[in-house]
């Protein structure tokens, strides 16, 4: 498929630098910066444009603290940056581990994935959020390279990769306090590829935690176990 820059999906699609966007990462990939960004995010960049930063945020950057220190390491960078030598961590980005705390530097790393890998990502979250009940429609040419990649897009099937309620589209403007009502989460929390993402419940996804989903729902399962006699005898 070649309309509007749409790269065959064994063909991993380059990142573009723009004017206030990402930055400086294009020389480490070899790329010359004139390829169009995320072209399978173009429907959404035009009808809804923050849903569109949200699924690129989350597909390249890791998450982290509000701040910079030895303690809680630098804040949202790109995980593959993570996986250059520590040499070229210090000379193109300013990031020297041995600053960092030996736990600070093992979530980092456990943070890292190639760069084909995030953009995998970003297709795998765009076609659910089209997949979503009440998102928009995408361009018949977008349509058939998301379903190309991860089949048919049906309206009203993405669900909560955690508790698996229904999604709807118009869950993406709702925050409260400034937080998202929808996370980018993982059923392993330590994998970053497209088999191993979804959208959550920002209150599931903190629920789950550092846990595999299996851990999750085991967890859960032993609560229950523990908690509903009792709670039955005490109504009683």
């Amino acid at each position: 498929m070649s309309a509007r820059g749409l790269l065959p999906p064994s063909h991993p699609i380059p990142l573009q630098v723009r004017s206030g966007g990402w930055t400086s990462l294009l020389a480490a990939k070899g790329h010359d910066g004139r390829h169009a960004e995320f072209p399978f995010l173009e429907g959404l960049e035009h009808s809804d444009p923050a849903v569109a930063r949200k699924i690129t945020r989350d597909a390249v950057m890791t998450t982290g603290a509000a701040w910079k220190s030895s303690d809680a390491g630098p804040n949202r960078i790109r995980r593959w940056v993570m996986l250059l030598p520590g040499h070229e961590l210090l000379e193109r980005y300013d990031i020297d581990l041995d600053l960092f705390r030996e736990d600070v530097r093992a979530k980092l790393l456990e943070k890292a994935a190639p760069y084909e890998d995030c953009i995998r990502v970003a297709q795998k979250l765009t076609w659910l959020a089209y997949s979503m009940d009440k998102a928009p429609e995408p361009p018949p040419e977008l349509r058939a390279y998301l379903e190309d990649l991860f089949g048919f897009i049906e309206v009203g099937t993405t669900t909560c990769l955690i508790c698996r309620a229904p999604l709807d589209f118009t869950q993406f403007s709702l925050a409260r306090r400034g937080k998202a009502e929808l996370e980018t989460a993982h059923s392993a929390p330590r994998a970053h590829n497209p088999e191993n993402v979804g959208f959550a419940h920002r209150a599931c996804n903190i629920a789950q935690g550092n846990k595999t989903l299996d851990q999750f729902y085991d967890w859960i399962a032993e609560i229950l176990e523990r908690a509903r006699p009792q709670s039955s005898n005490s109504t009683r």
